[in-house]
């Protein structure tokens, strides 16, 4: 009997060994990929083109406000577009401009923010407070908390949302900068943003409230219907953690009602659609796991065992429906329209994020992780330290945009690392 007892303790001191020695192989391996990444965002600057440039100037926003108004006529004026989308990507400098984007901005201040905490570099703590305070910069114009959006005109099936709309899609993520810059300085001026961030998320976005217990958030401040799912899920995050933070009980009262929305629109098979309007009914890669890194962070926050579960039945169709059979990212359980593409970097970035959040929740989930980070080191990063952005049908785009998700990745890369070297989380 003692005999195998020592056998065992020697199996699980070798399989502990070996685990150790593949982390210190990943840790290495994480820190030559985000070397190189950080001297080609030196060499390439802090703007880029964007996923919707196609879409973001006068010519290409005109095209998709008809797309949205008449279908068929519209689908043919935008033909051209998806031809270019899909065999043509460098053809977005013929349609709009390089612009900065503040949620790019965030990722990478959370970037370097982690690579600052877990290696005490001066250099990189000043990288970071360099994005805040572009962020100072950049906030929305004409509402008296901080706020931020897209800096182009985004055309939607509900109408446009102009330059300069606060989106809670991204706002929240400027508050988690923020928080992780105040984690290492303490500077109250960080703090102060924090509690403007917050009291912009709940003076300015609306709630249509469903019932006594529960309520959507809108997308902006011009959104009185609140039909999409994630954005209520961002709100509820940001408001609890705020609520912690400022010791605020009307924060959590805002924010539990939209968490009960997000909870009440899980489907039977675990998942959430994009939106509870009866229309956009698609379930896809990164809008999955916006919703369930919201709980994840939630249920660290606050224990809440609905989030548990939710989460528990969120990842077993997020496993089974939302990655090919090489177990890389699906862009769709089943895509409501033809795409362009074959895999998206978007995708592994909230892939590798969601899988940091849940590791050691599920066997699977980290096998998957593990494909997904293998993958996106060996395949997606150019020689110049770049991503590309998409697979597409044949070849890639390799045109990098922060916003689209070399930012994304970056700060997904960098939270894998400090997790890793430091055996914990950080929300």
């Amino acid at each position: 009997m003692a005999l195998n007892f020592m056998q065992a303790v020697h199996v699980t001191d070798q399989n502990m060994l070996e685990k150790k020695s593949l982390n210190q192989e990943l840790t290495t391996r994480i820190r030559s990929s985000l070397k190189s990444f950080v001297h080609w965002l030196d060499t390439f600057g802090e703007t880029s083109y964007d996923h919707q440039s196609f879409y973001a100037g006068p010519f290409g926003s005109s095209l998709k406000s008809l797309y949205y108004r008449s279908p068929k006529l519209g689908t043919l004026a935008v033909a051209p577009i998806i031809f270019c989308e899909a065999f043509v990507p460098t053809a977005r400098q013929l349609f709009w401009k390089k612009q900065r984007f503040p949620i790019a901005d965030a990722h990478y201040a959370m970037g370097f923010a982690l690579l600052a905490l877990q290696t005490k570099d001066e250099n990189y703590y000043a990288r970071a407070v360099h994005f805040l305070k572009v962020l100072e910069e950049t906030r929305c114009p004409g509402y008296s908390h901080y706020c931020w959006g897209y800096p182009f005109d985004w055309v939607t099936r509900n109408g446009v949302m102009v330059t300069g709309t606060p989106l809670i899609t991204t706002v929240p993520y400027v508050y988690e900068a923020f928080s992780y810059v105040h984690k290492i300085d303490g500077n109250p001026k960080w703090l102060e943003i924090m509690q403007s961030i917050a009291e912009h998320a709940v003076i300015d976005i609306q709630d249509r409230v469903l019932s006594d217990r529960s309520a959507t958030a809108g997308y902006n401040p011009l959104d009185n219907q609140g039909n999409v799912i994630n954005a209520s899920a961002y709100r509820a995050f940001l408001l609890i953690n705020a609520a912690q933070q400022f010791n605020r009980q009307d924060y959590r009262q805002i924010a539990e009602r939209n968490l009960n929305f997000v909870l009440d629109n899980q489907q039977p098979d675990g998942s959430w659609r994009y939106a509870a309007d009866g229309v956009r009914d698609f379930v896809d890669h990164f809008h999955t796991c916006f919703v369930l890194k919201a709980l994840a962070k939630i249920e660290a926050l606050t224990g809440d065992d609905r989030c548990k579960s939710a989460i528990e039945r969120g990842i077993g169709y997020y496993e089974q429906n939302l990655f090919d059979e090489e177990s890389r990212p699906k862009p769709f359980a089943k895509a409501p329209r033809l795409t362009v593409y074959r895999a998206e970097l978007y995708d592994y970035a909230e892939c590798v994020n969601l899988a940091v959040l849940l590791r050691g929740r599920s066997p699977k989930l980290d096998r998957l992780a593990e494909t997904v980070l293998n993958d996106v080191l060996v395949n997606w990063q150019k020689s110049d330290g770049s991503f590309r952005s998409r697979k597409l049908l044949l070849g890639w785009d390799n045109v990098p945009m922060h916003r689209w998700a070399q930012a994304q990745l970056f700060r997904s890369l960098c939270f894998q690392l400090f997790t890793l070297e430091q055996n914990k989380l950080l929300i």
